[in-house]
C-alpha cells in the first residue's frame, strides 16, 4: 500500500511494491457505469473484427440493441486505444520528434528463442473502469517473458517489464513493435539500443506485423479476461499472474 506521508519517496516505494509509477499519481476520475458495459462490447467485437472503425462498430453496436452515436463510440475507442487497420489511437499515436525504425520481419526466418521478440499494449476491462496490460513475447515460442498493468499509458510500465524480460532471458537479437508514442519515445529507443537490440516496427495500420501478440490478445481475452469481472487492479493482477503461468507452462503452442 502506497504511503504517502512515508518518508520513503514514492519512487521508492513504487519498486519495491513492483508497481509502476503512473500508478501511485493515478487518481480514478467518474466514469458512467453504462459506458463500461458499451467499453467491453466494443472490446468483444473488435477482437472479433479488427478492421471495424468507429461507423461499423456504431452499426454492430446498434444491432446488439445500443443506442449510441458514432462520436461516442470513436471517443471511446480512442480512450481504449484499440488498434484499426486503418489508424491506431492512442496506444499507437506517435509524437512530433520520435523516430521510427523499419520492419525487419518480413520474409525472416524465426528460428531459435531470443530472436525476436515482440511486445504490444491492449485495453483489459473490469467490474468498475478498466487497465492497460502490456506484454514482451518471444516469437518462436510464444511465451510471455514479462508483462506489467498500469492505469495510464506512459512508458514507465513498458520499460520496467522489459528490464525484467532481459534480466530473466537476455537480450534478443530484435525488438518489434508497433509506432505507439511509448515505443518511438527516446528513452524506450536508447534502452534497446544501449543493449545492442535492433529495432523493428510495425508499418502504419498494419496489425498483421505484429501477428503473434494480436493473437495472444484474442487468446487472453476470449479464455480468461471475459470470464471474469475484475474488482480491482490488484485482483486483475492476481488472476492474470494465475493464467499467463498457465498460458506459458501448459497451453500447448504452435512453434513457428
Amino acid at each position: 500500500m502506497i504511503d504517502r506521508k512515508a518518508k520513503l519517496s514514492m519512487t521508492r516505494q513504487c519498486a519495491l511494491l513492483k508497481l509502476p509509477r503512473s500508478t501511485a499519481y493515478y487518481k480514478p476520475g467518474d466514469f458512467p457505469q453504462s459506458d463500461l458495459g458499451l467499453m467491453k462490447r466494443i472490446d468483444e467485437l473488435h477482437i472479433q473484427w479488427p478492421f471495424a472503425g468507429s461507423r461499423m462498430m456504431r452499426d454492430f453496436l446498434k444491432q446488439d440493441g445500443y443506442r449510441v452515436g458514432r462520436r461516442h463510440v470513436r471517443t471511446l475507442m480512442r480512450k481504449m486505444g484499440l488498434d484499426v487497420l486503418y489508424r491506431k489511437p492512442n496506444t499507437s499515436r506517435r509524437q512530433e520528434g520520435h523516430h521510427i525504425h523499419p520492419y525487419l520481419l518480413r520474409d525472416l526466418q524465426v528460428v531459435r528463442p531470443n530472436q525476436v521478440w515482440a511486445a504490444d499494449i491492449t485495453y483489459v476491462p473490469m467490474r468498475r473502469g478498466f487497465v492497460y496490460l502490456f506484454v514482451v513475447q518471444d516469437w518462436y515460442s510464444r511465451r510471455v517473458l514479462s508483462w506489467r498493468l498500469s492505469n495510464t499509458l506512459t512508458t514507465d510500465f513498458c520499460l520496467e517489464a522489459l528490464e525484467e524480460a532481459i534480466a530473466l532471458y537476455g537480450c534478443p537479437d530484435i525488438f518489434n513493435t508497433d509506432q505507439g508514442c511509448q515505443f518511438t519515445s527516446t528513452e524506450f529507443t536508447d534502452f534497446l539500443k544501449e543493449h545492442n537490440i535492433r529495432i523493428s516496427m510495425d508499418g502504419k495500420g498494419c496489425w498483421r506485423d505484429n501477428v503473434f501478440v494480436e493473437r495472444l490478445w484474442r487468446t487472453v481475452k476470449y479464455e480468461h479476461v471475459y470470464l471474469y469481472a475484475y474488482g480491482s487492479m490488484i485482483e486483475a493482477k492476481e488472476r492474470l499472474k494465475v493464467y499467463l503461468e498457465f498460458y506459458n507452462g501448459k497451453r500447448p503452442h504452435p512453434i513457428a
